[in-house]
């Protein structure tokens, strides 16, 4: 199964940092964001990797190359500067992604065990839950019997980690769109199945969240990311 990383983004909340670079290289801890999930994507046994590029998408493609030096090998799919927004990236990337594939936000900082994710999946996506963060208490979905629904007593945050097939894409053209409505209709449907995670992981959208995730780094396990 290939994997896909979303490092098209501008990253305005993390200005002025990303006024020069973009967001998925900010280092932390000495090692930038996209580099840590490469790491972990070869340890979990995904070799082959697309990331799309959008924002400062050169200063990206010249720090990683071919992905050699991490041992996966990497495909690029350029998108406008402006880029495609989640679904349409993922949409221009698939003739470069296997049935079905794993999509990992480029700006999240986790632990979850990549190699845990089911390689086939019976619906149309799979997604990873997690406990709503102090930013998001509101959730985005409910989880019950391994199935992910609209509505239900206790929701979760989507992770930015999540098993798709080309299939949840029949209907769209090319272009910018997001992926979210494509998901709740899916969900409506029956179609998405998940997982929940309790482990570490932090969606590094602002300053402080970067500043959280340094600070993380520090504790004894942290440095295991």
């Amino acid at each position: 199964m290939r994997a896909m990383i979303l490092a098209a983004g501008r990253g305005e909340r993390l200005r002025p940092l990303t006024d020069t670079m973009p967001k998925p290289l900010l280092q932390v801890g000495g090692k930038a964001l996209i580099v840590r999930l490469i790491e972990r994507l070869a340890a979990a046994g995904f070799g082959e990797l697309v990331i799309n590029l959008g924002y400062r998408g050169r200063q990206i493609e010249e720090a990683l190359g071919n992905g050699r030096a991490f041992g996966v090998s990497i495909v690029y799919s350029r998108e406008p500067e402006e880029a495609l927004e989640t679904g349409g990236g993922i949409f221009q990337a698939l003739p470069h992604l296997s049935d079905p594939f794993l999509v990992v936000n480029g700006d999240i900082a986790t632990d979850f065990p990549f190699a845990a994710l089911p390689k086939k999946i019976s619906g149309l996506a799979h997604l990873v839950l997690v406990p709503n963060p102090a930013h998001h208490l509101q959730g985005d979905f409910a989880w019950r019997d391994g199935q992910v629904q609209l509505e239900g007593e206790t929701r979760y945050t989507f992770a930015g980690i999540g098993v798709y097939r080309p299939a949840l894409f029949a209907d769209c053209q090319p272009g910018r769109f997001p992926l979210a409505p494509i998901l709740r209709r899916a969900i409506a449907q029956g179609q998405v199945s998940g997982q929940p995670y309790l482990g570490f992981w932090s969606d590094i959208g602002t300053l402080d969240r970067l500043e959280a995730f340094a600070h993380y780094l520090q504790r004894p396990r942290g440095g295991e990311l």
